[in-house]
Formats: structure tokens, sequence, C-alpha cells
């Protein structure tokens, strides 16, 4: 993704990319649910170019209402860069996504632009702990990730850790208050069909 999602995005294809993204995964949590599983949210990485799309909230409620999956069941994920346009205009967006439903994640917090006086203001729901700090054993980027979940903690917003590879990370993180988790130290990335199974052991 490091090498792919920059050139898509150079070439502009990023946007026809990112909506056939967004309606897999969509069918994908639908098909999910037609099965009888339990409720399984599913987040998508929107770009920046993506976002600022003058149509973008309308492009996924019609893939929502398309394909009949409850708004709640769709998460977005957002970098700090998308503040690096209008930040006004950025608030609108984010309020018509919320508007419509649908969760939002700021994701890699801690690498980009945005200010914490944005926080405040963002109608978000989520802070993705960014993996730089996470993996890291300096004690000053440890700091920082208590720093984030005490701050996430009085703004009311769930804090997520990404990048989590060993037991000894992810029970620090679990003893400062993160509420959820993700890497490699749960699961390396499956293919779709596997992951009811993945699930099932996993409620075991």
């Amino acid at each position: 993704p490091a090498e792919f999602i920059p050139l898509a995005e150079e070439t502009a294809l990023i946007i026809p990319i990112g909506r056939w993204v967004i309606e897999e995964a969509c069918r994908q949590a639908k098909l999910w649910q037609d099965e009888g599983q339990p409720p399984i949210p599913i987040a998508v990485n929107v770009s920046v170019i993506q976002f600022h799309q003058h149509d973008l909230v309308e492009q996924i409620r019609k893939i929502l209402e398309d394909v009949n999956l409850p708004p709640e069941r769709l998460g977005i994920e957002i970098t700090e860069s998308v503040f690096a346009e209008d930040i006004e205009q950025t608030i609108d967006i984010l309020n018509a996504f919320k508007n419509l439903g649908v969760e939002i994640a700021l994701d890699d917090f801690g690498t980009g632009y945005s200010s914490l006086s944005y926080l405040t203001k963002l109608p978000i729901d989520k802070l993705k702990i960014d993996q730089a700090f996470v993996r890291s054993t300096e004690r000053d980027n440890w700091s920082i990730v208590r720093a984030v979940v005490q701050l996430s903690r009085s703004l009311g917003l769930k804090i997520v850790a990404e990048g989590v590879e060993t037991k000894e990370q992810w029970k620090f993180l679990k003893d400062h208050g993160c509420d959820e988790y993700q890497g490699y130290f749960f699961s390396k990335p499956v293919a779709a069909e596997f992951i009811p199974a993945l699930l099932t052991s996993t409620l075991k």
C-alpha cells in the first residue's frame, strides 16, 4: 500500500478504485448479515482526494441504499492530511457523514498536520494511534500513547491502537485504557471468506 496508494492518488485512479472498495466492502458486510453472522462493522480508508469530491457523501449514501446496509455498519477512516485543505469544509463533510450515520475514525493520529485544537471541533468517533508510537520501545513515544489515550477519554472518543505485534504492547495499551487494537498479534490479513471462522474462534 505504501507504494500503490500514492501512485493511485497521483494518477487520480484512487477515485474509481476507492468507490469500488467502498461498494465491495458494503456488499461483503451485507452478505455476512444475510448469512446470520453477528453485526460486523467494516471500515474503509478514504484518501484525501476522495474525501474532497463534491459528491462523496451522496455516493456512499446511495451505495448503502443500493446494498441495503445499515449506515452504522460502515466506518470511514481519514488521515490528518484532509485538514491541509479547508478545515471548515472538512468539518462540513464530516458532519454530513455523521448525519448519514456512518462512523468516522481519524487514522494515523500523531503523524500529520492537525492541531490538537481541531479535535474539539471535529465530529469524529475514534482516534487511531499510529503504529510508529505503538511499536517503538522508546519511553517518550509510550508517554505520547498515554497522553493520547487520556486526551481521547476527555473528548469522549474511542481509542484504537494500530500495529500491535506483541503481548507486551497489547498489555500496556490495555492497561492504559485503549478500547480496540489491530495488528499481527491478533491476526494477519485474511480473505473475506475466512472472517466468520476467525470471529467464531475469537469469541470462544
